[in-house]
């Protein structure tokens, strides 16, 4: 039942804001007020982070899931959808994304990771005085899930389109099918995680925000801190490296940045693959948007 609320709390919002229609100048602010939500809520997870019983010993096994966790879901990533790329090419003629740009972009991933820090340290310095926020956390989440349908709509996206978008569809289907391959393997090579659980993990697609909260609250603050720096790994990797392999293999690129290809990293894919892959970037990250919460939901629900 707990599963059930859980999903409905995700989608709820985010249907709901795909049918709220807003204006340009709107929309601006949404985006600026989408940023400093994320900000809090990295905050708040690094509160939660700071309660863990025996923190100093858990850092070292937080570090190395979430290492081999990246390497085995990113591995898979690249070599299905470099494959994909090289036997059913797709031309990407499009041109190098600037250092200043993408220097920009990797200093708003620096700020990310800082607000968990000083979530972690605020809580570690005064842990008499902090209470964990469990219904603010759960109110800035169906707030953050909601705007983001609301840019979902404001881009002028509709699934008429993503759906005819064939090179999206299909990347966002084998894209789906290795994370999910990665995520095996992780539970293979990790003792202590369950099949479930790198199913789960694996789901997060690189919405760090969403798979923190998720994971917590199916697994505890350790699991969840875990998800969110695999995903922040995967957008730090994806700001790195959609320009240098945009032009032989624009699937893999694109999906590299998994749900942030709908956000994030999409300036740094249109720098990267011009106009002419921008029907894949939004087929695909629309589907991998609307995906990651129900399967996350879903692989964590089988544990229990």
């Amino acid at each position: 039942m707990q599963n059930v609320q859980t999903l409905v709390m995700i989608l709820l919002p985010l249907f709901i804001g795909f049918m709220i229609p807003v204006s340009a100048g709107i929309l601006t602010w949404i985006n600026r007020g989408l940023s400093w939500l994320v900000y809090l809520i990295l905050l708040l997870i690094g509160l939660s982070l700071s309660q863990v019983h025996n923190l100093g010993n858990q850092l070292g096994m937080i570090a190395l899931s979430a290492v081999v966790l990246f390497v085995c879901v990113m591995g898979m990533n690249l070599l299905c959808l470099v494959a994909f790329d090289h036997y059913f090419p797709v031309s990407a003629a499009g041109h190098q994304t600037t250092q200043s740009h993408a220097a920009v972009s990797i200093g708003g991933s620096l700020k990310q990771v800082a607000c968990v820090l000083l979530g972690l340290a605020i809580g570690l310095l005064w842990p008499d005085k902090m209470v964990l926020p469990h219904d603010a956390i759960n109110v800035a989440v169906m707030v953050l899930i909601l705007l983001v349908g609301i840019q979902l709509r404001g881009s002028g996206i509709s699934l008429h389109r993503v759906l005819l978008n064939q090179r999206g569809v299909l990347t966002a289907v084998i894209f789906m099918l290795a994370c999910m391959a990665g995520g095996l393997l992780f539970a293979l090579i990790m003792p202590s995680v369950s099949w479930s659980q790198g199913l789960a993990l694996s789901s997060g697609y690189g919405w760090y925000s969403l798979s923190g909260i998720v994971m917590s609250h199916a697994y505890g603050p350790v699991i969840g801190s875990v998800a969110i720096l695999n995903d922040l790994a995967r957008e730090f990797f994806a700001l790195l490296f959609i320009p240098f392999i945009m032009r032989r293999y624009p699937s893999a690129a694109v999906s590299s940045g998994g749900a942030t290809s709908l956000d994030f990293t999409l300036p740094v894919i249109q720098a990267s693959g011009g106009l002419a892959v921008m029907p894949l970037a939004i087929s695909f990250g629309f589907i991998t948007n609307i995906m990651s919460p129900v399967l996350m939901v879903f692989f964590s629900s089988l544990s229990h």
